[in-house]
């Protein structure tokens, strides 16, 4: 019993991995209603594991059900896109301010061999993998890890995260934005490095910003094709 209990619990894993990388990645569309059908043959396994992995995403924000119409893919209207990156601003800004003060010489020191590793990946993918990274691999996860402020943490790191990357992923990819926004994350671990809250924060907010006018066009330009 037990046995069955952890391969259940494997395959769940497993098929929640493959169904959020297919969201985020966009094989799977904003508002694309969820066959399970089609999605256990997809990644074969059975309805069980499929649901449970389903369940845990609406726990993520990245599905939402419904009474009679099922499960769908997270869709965010214009408006609600605009406003989570007004969040982002404020409070990822915050964690920078928190961060010059709470994080260790050697947290700043691992932050700084991550912007290594992704400055030598960006070299080597041309920026295509940039905005995939998650967790302990992310710059701005790391930062909030580092605030001294769990509530804020979970927040960013928890309770939005995976919504947050998502969307990162999905209006970040032009062409450009990679190698900029890496050159951003060094000018922020700069300010982290010399124990300025104030500079960090102000230039986490803009780099933020910088996103954020960067959605405004592509929302511009999608709704320009649609008209």
């Amino acid at each position: 019993m037990a046995q069955t209990r952890t391969l259940t619990a494997t395959l769940s894993e497993q098929a929640l991995e493959a169904l959020q990388a297919d969201i985020v990645e966009g094989a799977l569309q904003p508002g694309e209603k969820l066959r399970e059908p089609e999605l256990a043959a997809r990644y074969g396994i059975s309805r069980g594991p499929l649901r449970e992995a389903i369940r845990r995403l609406e726990a993520r924000k990245l599905i939402l059900s419904a009474p009679n119409t099922g499960a769908r893919v997270v869709s965010l209207s214009a408006k609600q896109l605009l406003e989570l990156y007004d969040m982002r601003e404020a409070l990822e800004g915050m964690t920078c301010r928190l961060a010059a003060k709470h994080a260790s010489d050697a947290e700043l020191t691992a932050l700084t061999a991550l912007l290594d590793q992704h400055e030598s990946e960006l070299a080597e993918t041309d920026g295509r993998n940039y905005f995939r990274q998650e967790g302990d691999l992310d710059f701005h996860f790391r930062i909030a890890r580092c605030s001294g402020n769990e509530l804020l943490a979970n927040i960013l790191c928890v309770d939005h995260y995976h919504l947050l990357r998502l969307y990162r992923y999905k209006f970040s990819t032009t062409p450009g934005r990679p190698a900029r926004a890496l050159f951003e994350h060094r000018r922020i671990l700069d300010a982290l490095r010399e124990r300025d809250g104030e500079l960090a924060e102000i230039l986490m907010r803009k780099h933020i910003r910088s996103a954020r006018e960067n959605l405004k066009r592509q929302i511009g330009r999608q709704l320009n094709k649609e008209q």
